[in-house]
């Protein structure tokens, strides 16, 4: 994974760090890692799962189908989220 620092903007590149860690999982897995999970559990985490993605995968479908609307996404503000 590799993050670009433009002009020296640490603080931004780690948002971005962050952001791609947050989107591939890194930050649950670490957590589903601190203790010994048994082997039942992970057989009810994975199903669970399993039923999330396919709800997340019907969903999307349905959307592309027209059968459901799409979900509004807020407009972007201009200038961005720096303080002033």
């Amino acid at each position: 994974m590799q993050v670009l620092v433009r002009d020296n903007n640490i603080d931004q590149a780690l948002r971005v760090l962050k952001k791609k860690l947050q989107k591939e999982g890194i930050f649950r897995e670490m957590k589903r890692r601190r203790a010994y999970e048994k082997p039942s559990e992970k057989r009810a985490r994975e199903a669970s799962e399993a039923k999330r993605r396919q709800r997340k995968a019907a969903r999307t479908q349905a959307q592309r189908d027209g059968l459901i609307p799409m979900t509004p996404r807020k407009p972007r503000e201009p200038g961005g989220t720096k303080a002033a």
